[in-house]
């Protein structure tokens, strides 16, 4: 792909597998699935040429090990899949979260349950994507909602991922997946891009899991010269499994430590109109493009109507919500799923005088902006 601020017809599945390759990802791993089987397929095209590596696994289970090998081993690696699959990596991205390893999976959700509607878009993964695996593991969670987006958020995925040691879900839906639009894409020399930090001690003196004041402990890959020990178990700052109570207690601590001190770079939203709202609509994934249009109706109508874009949903962006409870009436929750945020929504306003209005649709069909701004027209 030419990068020079040309305009270009793109896909978002196409999207991601090109920003993956600029954010450095040389490691991909996995089984084809609709609908998300594009990216695989760009991944298997372009990744040799950069001196990369793509394997087809046996399955989705395997491919989340594999690609957690490849970052214990230095580079880069990413996986994509839908719903069905993304249940199977559970067991690994709780290994990923529990040993500290980067890495990138990359959702692009469809109805469910189980092979459920394997053509159409839901949303219904955001829990999973927060609680699949078992214990209280940290999560950072993006979700796109345009072409831009998906190029943007897979690049940002990279970067969290890297920085904070940790596994970053890109949580994206058949319709961002699918979509086709005209795209700006930025120039190399404006893009901004993260790698792990590695030690500055020599091997003896490497203590593998001790973190620095940022929370995060530096990476040294396997094959350095710095030998540690790896294992998920609950470990002590040296990578051996340690049963004590306070070793457990401040490996915990320090897991989602690492996450609350970065959650303001973390979480990312938009605000729309939000200055003058009466009513806000909060709404993300491809949901947020019906909300905005939603939001411009309502404008012409004479309603004001904000609309806050999530493009992180875990951590969720409680302090941007409350801001909003204490100056709207309202705020509209549409999902494509029987209420997942809503909740969190429910628990950022707690308190405030603002009602939570939830408007859910899983039929496959994308909530629409009439339906959106009949939902409004209720509680203004």
């Amino acid at each position: 792909m030419n990068n020079k601020n040309s305009a270009l017809l793109m896909q978002g599945n196409e999207a991601c597998a090109e920003a993956a390759i600029i954010a450095g990802c040389r490691f991909f791993a996995g089984y084809p699935i609709t609908p998300a089987t594009e990216i695989a397929e760009i991944m298997a095209e372009k990744l040799p040429k950069v001196g990369g590596t793509f394997v087809q696994m046996e399955d989705e289970l395997g491919s989340m090990a594999a690609i957690v090998g490849a970052s214990i081993g230095g580079v880069k690696s990413m996986t994509a899949t839908s719903g069905p699959g993304f249940t199977l990596m559970q067991e690994n991205i709780g290994y990923a979260a529990m040993v500290q390893m980067p890495c990138v999976v990359v959702d692009v959700q469809r109805g469910g349950p189980s092979t459920g509607l394997p053509t159409l878009p839901a949303q219904g993964d955001v829990m999973q994507a927060r609680w699949g695996t078992h214990g209280d593991h940290p999560i950072v969670v993006l979700s796109p909602s345009s072409v831009r987006e998906m190029y943007d958020l897979t690049i940002t995925a990279f970067n969290f991922a890297e920085k904070l040691r940790t596994p970053v879900i890109l949580l994206s839906d058949a319709v961002i997946g699918h979509l086709r639009e005209k795209v700006l894409l930025p120039s190399k020399d404006e893009i901004k891009i993260e790698d792990r930090k590695s030690p500055k001690v020599p091997p003896e003196e490497y203590i593998p899991f001790l973190p620095d004041d940022d929370g995060v402990p530096p990476f040294a890959p396997l094959g350095k010269g710095y030998r540690y020990h790896i294992t998920s178990n609950t470990y002590d700052d040296r990578g051996f499994p340690c049963y004590e109570p306070q070793v457990a207690a401040k490996l915990m601590d320090r897991l989602h430590d690492k996450i609350e001190k970065h959650k303001d770079e973390i979480t990312l939203t938009d605000e729309l109109q939000m200055e003058d709202a009466n009513v806000a609509i909060f709404a993300y994934g491809c949901t947020a493009r019906s909300a905005r249009r939603a939001m411009i109706i309502a404008r012409q109508e004479g309603i004001k109507v904000g609309v806050i874009k999530a493009k992180t949903l875990w951590p969720f962006p409680d302090k941007v919500v409350r801001v909003a409870g204490q100056k709207v009436k309202a705020i509209v929750v549409p999902e494509m799923n029987k209420g997942q945020l809503v909740g969190e929504v429910e628990r950022a306003v707690r308190r405030l005088p603002v009602d939570v209005v939830p408007l859910n649709r899983t039929d496959g069909l994308m909530i629409s902006p009439e339906q959106i701004l009949a939902k409004v027209k209720e509680v203004v």
